[in-house]
């Protein structure tokens, strides 16, 4: 593939900007919350909509990328964009569960054709050896969108009443995007490859090692996903905070998860990939079983903060393993492990389950607890590729 030799700021923010609009859809978190004390709804249906988002990860993903071969990936993006801006405008229309569920799905499709099509869309506007750095950025500016989200709720929360004021000004922030990117001018290489089918994909998952690594990205994203959905529950249940405070544990998380990631592009630098996969297996676990039983506000935020460093860098590890196994289907791998972001619609959906059983949040945070000892068990059994 070939990338543009120079590097122009004005081809560059608008696709930046793009990664902020990707970190929009970890606003499911805190609207989950939100939107289960409005409706009065048990945990089991009121997780039905952070399922509602990440399911369409296994069923789109492909499909994006087949869309992305045809019409070219600056389209795309913009295509993500205009359904972005659909599923954003739907709750300031009609305030009502089903259509909560419509504009959560449309919100999923959105951001499945957009974590599809942006990443490569980048490579087009940055040259070669600026690459990863840029991705690394564009991660970066994801997360700043993650953390400020339960924030920006509250606040509008406390000073207008109503959180729901967030999907407008997210929407008025996309729309801008999609105008910005429509005028900007990119050149896109040609396509040296064709994009992997389904069957080509999900026969991949007939070899023990990428199906061991597939599971350990649906347990991985089953953890940021529900950790970010159950952490204000617990600090309601074992502080008694109202919401509005509470959601800033979702915050904390992400600040964390953000530190944990910059710090740990420059450990794995120098660090064995596999020991330092290890080591945040454990720390995530023993920041889980601290989650379990503790009860005081700042034993809670600690924990949630580890839980937010040790699993940072999970999701990376995870897919460069996959990629280096198989490099001569590197297309294949990338779209299997891209499918397996549904791992967010599948656990907080059992983490609903169990909460509910128990009838408290540690239920939920068992579920958390499972998906992190199978990162160990990966963790140990992987093997890693000089």
């Amino acid at each position: 593939m070939k990338n543009n030799s120079s590097f122009s700021l004005y081809k560059v923010l608008p696709v930046f900007l793009g990664f902020f609009i990707m970190g929009f859809v970890d606003v499911v978190g805190i609207a989950t919350n939100y939107i289960k004390s409005d409706f009065a709804l048990s945990d089991r249906v009121a997780n039905l909509l952070p399922m509602m988002v990440f399911m369409w990860f296994f069923i789109f993903s492909i499909p994006s990328g087949l869309l992305m071969n045809k019409i070219g990936r600056r389209k795309t993006v913009i295509i993500s964009f205009v359904i972005q801006i659909l599923a954003l405008v739907i709750p300031i229309f009609g305030y009502n569960f089903n259509l909560l569920l419509l504009a959560f799905a449309l919100l999923g499709i959105g951001n499945t054709m957009l974590q599809v099509s942006l990443n490569p869309l980048l490579s087009n506007v940055v040259s070669e050896s600026k690459l990863t750095s840029s991705l690394t950025l564009g991660q970066f500016i994801k997360a700043i969108a993650s953390f400020t989200g339960p924030i920006l709720a509250a606040f509008l929360m406390k000073s207008f009443g109503s959180w729901q004021l967030l999907f407008p000004v997210y929407a008025v922030v996309t729309i801008l995007s999609s105008l910005w990117l429509m005028v900007t001018p990119i050149q896109e290489s040609a396509i040296e490859n064709k994009t992997s089918s389904f069957k080509e994909c999900l026969s991949l998952l007939g070899k023990k090692e990428i199906f061991l690594l597939f599971l350990g990205i649906l347990t991985v994203v089953g953890i940021d996903v529900g950790l970010n959905t159950t952490a204000p529950k617990i600090m309601q249940e074992r502080t008694g905070m109202a919401l509005e405070s509470a959601g800033y544990a979702t915050s904390l998380y992400f600040m964390f998860k953000t530190a944990g990631a910059f710090l740990g592009s420059i450990i794995l630098s120098v660090f064995s990939a596999k020991r330092f996969y290890i080591i945040s297996s454990v720390a995530a676990i023993l920041a889980l079983v601290g989650l379990s039983f503790v009860s005081g506000e700042y034993a809670l935020y600690a924990c949630i903060a580890l839980a937010g460093f040790a699993c940072a860098n999970m999701f990376s590890i995870i897919f460069s393993f996959a990629l280096k196994y198989l490099p001569e289907k590197s297309n294949e791998i990338s779209g299997l492990m891209i499918m397996g972001v549904s791992g967010g619609a599948i656990f907080p959906w059992l983490m609903g389950i169990a909460s509910d059983s128990v009838q408290a949040q540690t239920g939920a945070v068992v579920v958390l607890i499972v998906c992190c000892v199978y990162q160990l068990i990966l963790s140990l059994y992987v093997k890693e590729t000089k």
